[in-house]
């Protein structure tokens, strides 16, 4: 099977061109080439497929073989793929996704993707579509208290295609993240499970960021993460529409769309390698 290795910002993926290749079972091999040891190395395992309703489909996996709805830097890469390996020559494409179509603009530079900026619509923030059990009838979980592991913490809940919990620190760095990650993603609030990125405001238009993200750990990005952190620093007047959130593989550019209620991601997307492995 061949298969070509990309990353954004450090969120990187398998991805299969399955207009060329057939991939049988896809939840073990998420889990195979997801391995950093055994494996290729991803956060995870991408289908590049036809569709019937747009341009193309993307279908994702995450490294432990569960799949997901929905990937912010899964998708620009998805974008880089279909034109520097010549399936499109448009610069405005369509891609189907389980949380719906995504539209995306391609910036060229040299014959080669160098930016993609993606509509991800609007955020969802109704407990019950993200979803989040709360226990009264709240439009929105915005900073709302939630004790974990001993300690106080305040979350605001939005969903981009998929689940997230905002929780702001003081220290970003230092965090323990894979002893509280963990405590979240798997917490009886979130029927779903649920990605968990933890902040820190810089100042109104910059915010740095970690995240643990439900059957992958810690990543060094997460595109649709990045999103809900933006809206939820706009819904706690934290920042303003438009910010730039600093995550550890690097920067994306978030704005959230007053008129259009509409969520718009830029960022880069790159080629790691090209290889082909056998698959038994």
């Amino acid at each position: 099977m061949k298969f070509t290795k990309m990353q954004g910002i450090g969120n990187d993926y398998v991805y299969v061109n399955c207009f060329q290749e057939t991939v049988e079972h896809p939840n073990e091999l998420a889990v195979k080439v997801s391995d950093r040891h055994f494996g290729i190395g991803s956060d995870g395992l991408i289908l590049i497929k036809p569709s019937e309703v747009a341009d193309f489909q993307m279908d994702m996996y995450n490294a432990d073989g569960s799949q997901g709805a929905m990937c912010g830097n899964g998708i620009r890469c998805v974008a880089k793929y279909v034109y520097d390996y010549g399936l499109t020559d448009k610069k405005q494409i369509s891609v189907e996704t389980k949380s719906g179509i995504k539209y995306l603009d391609l910036t060229v530079r040299d014959g080669k993707v160098a930016l993609v900026k993606v509509d991800m619509g609007a955020p969802i923030l109704k407990p019950e579509k993200i979803p989040v059990m709360v226990l009264t009838e709240e439009k929105a979980v915005v900073s709302a208290p939630l004790v974990l592991g001993g300690v106080s913490w305040h979350m605001t809940c939005v969903s981009m295609g998929n689940p997230h919990c905002v929780v702001p620190v003081e220290d970003v760095d230092g965090l323990e993240i894979e002893q509280i990650g963990p405590l979240f993603e798997q917490h009886e609030m979130f029927p779903d499970r649920v990605n968990t990125e933890f902040i820190r405001v810089l100042d109104r238009s910059t915010v740095q960021m970690r995240v643990w993200e439900r059957g992958s750990g810690e990543t060094w990005a997460c595109g649709t993460g990045a999103c809900a952190v933006a809206v939820a620093c706009i819904l706690n007047g934290w920042t303003e529409r438009e910010v730039t959130v600093k995550l550890r593989g690097g920067d994306l550019k978030i704005c959230w769309d007053k008129e259009k209620n509409t969520v718009f991601m830029t960022g880069p997307a790159e080629v790691v390698f090209d290889g082909e492995m056998k698959c038994e």
